[in-house]
């Protein structure tokens, strides 16, 4: 590493000369080899590592293969600010070596930033931890996803009734698979997913797949489990603690007193469950899923629910 002392105006003149050119800025390197006693007088220095000039720096990724960076591209970049601020650059690769960091998975955006991290590793002889840069998600336009797609944190999941296992499920198979295995358990994920097999192109966020999913893990759950899951979504709900307060011990066993007469009706009209409750989960939540019919009834109670089915029959 070494002390360079420009000034702001000398750095942006070294920009301008690159774009000129059609290069990307990059720092030339004046004070790489000069004698620090030549130092201007009342300009505190940045440091800067001493990059190799010649050559490549080999990033070994696990997601992405070998990426091979020219050292001609990669500059002096400053390490230590004129301030005595540490870079980002230079304080990630200390952090993670001080903590004892052995694999780094993050975005593929940040790949160039591992040549850069990797030349201060082997600058400061540490191993380099094993890196895996996977592809970000993209919306169905093909564009990264951002808020303007959709993209919310897992509490709004959790509030449209998405159930973990269906989300975990979802996001594990975007841009990785497991043969033809299309609806997995956490316990599958953890036993088959190895991140190896990540694809390097962006996967697309599909959410009528999502969706579809969701509605699998639902009816492979139990009604009780169901049940639990779904009182347990009421708090991050608009009105739901008003009716968790309204799930008692006799609604709850009122609801599965429920369960088998619903069946009962589905299976004398020679329909499959299905083909009654759906219509039913249509016309009290207005969506084509939800957390169970019956868990719904029970939360609306009798008036409500049948006010509800008489307005869609009306």
């Amino acid at each position: 590493a070494y002390y360079s002392y420009e000034t702001p105006a000398e750095l942006e003149a070294m920009r301008e000369a690159a774009r000129a050119k059609g290069l990307p800025p990059r720092y030339n390197g004046q004070w790489r080899d000069r004698d620090p006693s030549e130092a201007p007088p009342g300009i505190k220095g940045a440091i800067r590592i001493k990059a190799p000039a010649e050559g490549e720096t080999v990033v070994h990724d696990r997601v992405q293969g070998e990426v091979r960076f020219p050292n001609k591209d990669l500059d002096d970049f400053i390490i230590l600010r004129s301030d005595g601020n540490p870079t980002y650059m230079h304080a990630v690769v200390v952090d993670d070596h001080d903590m004892g960091v052995t694999h780094i998975i993050r975005g593929d955006d940040h790949l160039t930033n591992a040549a850069r991290q990797t030349v201060i590793y082997n600058a400061m002889g540490w191993d380099v931890p094993s890196m895996s840069h996977i592809p970000l998600i993209h919306g169905a336009d093909g564009a990264k996803l951002s808020k303007r797609h959709g993209a919310l944190g897992v509490e709004a999941y959790r509030s449209m009734g998405y159930l973990p296992e269906a989300l975990l499920n979802y996001l594990a198979r975007l841009g990785w698979s497991h043969g033809d295995d299309e609806v997995m358990s956490i316990k599958d994920m953890i036993g088959w997913f190895d991140i190896g097999d990540v694809n390097k192109g962006a996967a697309r966020f599909d959410f009528a797949k999502l969706e579809a999913l969701n509605g699998v893990h639902m009816r492979k759950m139990d009604d009780h489990a169901l049940f639990d899951i779904f009182v347990a979504t009421l708090p991050y709900l608009e009105g739901g603690p008003a009716l968790a307060a309204r799930l008692d011990d006799k609604k709850k066993a009122q609801l599965l007193a429920a369960l088998p007469g619903l069946k009962e009706f589905a299976q004398a009209g020679g329909h499959k469950l299905g083909a009654v409750a759906q219509p039913l989960r249509a016309a009290l939540t207005g969506r084509s899923t939800s957390p169970g019919v019956f868990d719904v009834l029970a939360v609306l109670g009798r008036e409500e629910s049948l006010a509800r089915i008489a307005d869609q029959i009306d």
